[in-house]
């Protein structure tokens, strides 16, 4: 039988906007490293009694319920007292945890104050998750039928417990056998990627395909699932390849595969360097580029021409162009990509200009319109593109995952 789990994350700060959980996230990667896929996951406020109905909904779900959040010093950190009301059991004091706590604080050169004392109570009848990065120990229980393991909600602190103490309690647990598998696609929308690939998308189906969307980039999840890891393995990648055969050159990458890591590998193989110039992504594109380790043997230049004056005197921009065209016009791209190409000394160069917003538009130039060009050897070609008048921070998202695109395709012709 397939052993299912259920997250809950805790706290005020994650359901105000304050805080992004990146918690459950990881923890349902790493769990479904283990063929334990996640039916459940919740944000819960600092509150005893939601806390406790959380567990007790989650405990009707799944084996193994894994809690983040509220095991810190504070009255708003509710967690401990939650897992002991859903136990019925009562908090006790571990001596042997405070003399961890106060080694820990004088190890820091910090004074121990008496609230942290509330942190060597546990429920009774669980033990510790030992917390070696902070003051914070985890809460572990387990009976015949559940594990329960709450962690601190700091994502360091929570990883280390995870990995260390409760990962390996899990590697055996699992009788299935999930195959997880993912394809990165650009270059179309999410529902022309599901009307291309039909009923493979069923729900009913094994493998069965999820879709995300991020910022242009869709990942198609195709989890296979089977009584033994083999079949698992051969039931995705036959998948895999009739999708390879439907998708063709949208696909760029597969799972943990990034746009500029795959524009790095093949600029590496071809042995071509690139620079870029960027106006309204401000660095962003040399950043994503950079952030690849290696990127050095292919990355040359980087400029960020954000002014008029910086595309003529750094790039070489003909200052009658940007009177007549435009600063953000085809003619103004096509001379940035050009002048950076020459600057560099580059095989390739990468030019965007456009408005961001929220300001600066108009009827003729709205926002969320983009030039993006991209020079080589042998010619120099310009797109125009309008991402509509979304936040500023997606459309220079955008624009940058839509550049590293079209240098993609450029380099596989």
């Amino acid at each position: 039988m397939l052993t299912k789990a259920a997250i809950i994350s805790v706290g005020n700060e994650l359901l105000n906007g304050n805080t992004v959980d990146t918690n459950s996230n990881w923890l349902e990667s790493r769990l479904l490293t283990v063929s334990i896929p996640v039916i459940h996951s919740c944000a819960i406020i600092d509150d005893i009694d939601e806390i406790k109905n959380a567990i007790e909904y989650a405990s009707g779900k799944a084996d193994v319920i894994l809690i983040t959040g509220g095991l810190g010093p504070t009255d708003d950190d509710l967690t401990r007292q939650a897992i002991a009301k859903y136990l019925d059991v009562e908090l006790e004091y571990h001596p042997e945890i405070f003399k961890k706590i106060e080694d820990f604080f004088i190890s820091i050169n910090r004074p121990l104050v008496e609230k942290n004392r509330i942190q060597a109570y546990l429920p009774a009848g669980t033990s510790e998750i030992e917390n070696d990065l902070g003051t914070a120990p985890g809460i572990f229980y387990q009976d015949d039928k559940k594990i329960i393991a709450s962690f601190p909600g700091v994502p360091s602190e929570m990883k280390q417990m995870f990995d260390k103490s409760i990962f390996p309690k899990l590697q055996n647990l699992s009788t299935g056998n999930l195959v997880i598998k993912k394809i990165k696609c650009i270059g179309a929308g999410e529902s022309t990627v599901a009307e291309m690939i039909g009923d493979m998308m069923a729900r009913d189906r094994n493998p069965l395909i999820n879709c995300t969307v991020d910022h242009g980039i869709i990942t198609l999840h195709i989890i296979a699932n089977a009584a033994d890891k083999k079949i698992a393995e051969e039931m995705a990648a036959k998948d895999i390849k009739k999708l390879q055969h439907i998708l063709g050159p949208l696909i760029f990458g597969y799972d943990n595969q990034t746009l500029a890591e795959v524009v790095g590998q093949e600029l590496s193989k071809k042995k071509k360097t690139l620079a870029t110039a960027e106006s309204c992504t401000g660095g962003l594109i040399s950043k994503m580029i950079t952030d690849v380790p290696g990127s050095s043997d292919y990355f040359t230049y980087g400029w960020i021409t954000y002014s008029n004056e910086a595309k003529i005197s750094q790039l070489g921009v003909d200052k009658k162009l940007i009177e007549q065209f435009g600063a953000v016009s085809s003619e103004v791209a096509s001379a940035m990509a050009v002048g950076a190409r020459k600057k560099a000394g580059s095989d390739y160069s990468i030019a965007v200009t456009g408005i961001a917003g929220p300001g600066g538009g108009t009827e003729q130039k709205p926002v969320g319109l983009v030039y993006i060009s991209i020079a080589g050897p042998n010619s120099v070609k310009t797109d125009k593109f309008l991402f509509g008048s979304r936040n500023r921070d997606f459309i220079r998202l955008r624009s940058c995952q839509v550049a590293l695109n079209l240098l993609r395709l450029n380099l596989c012709i």
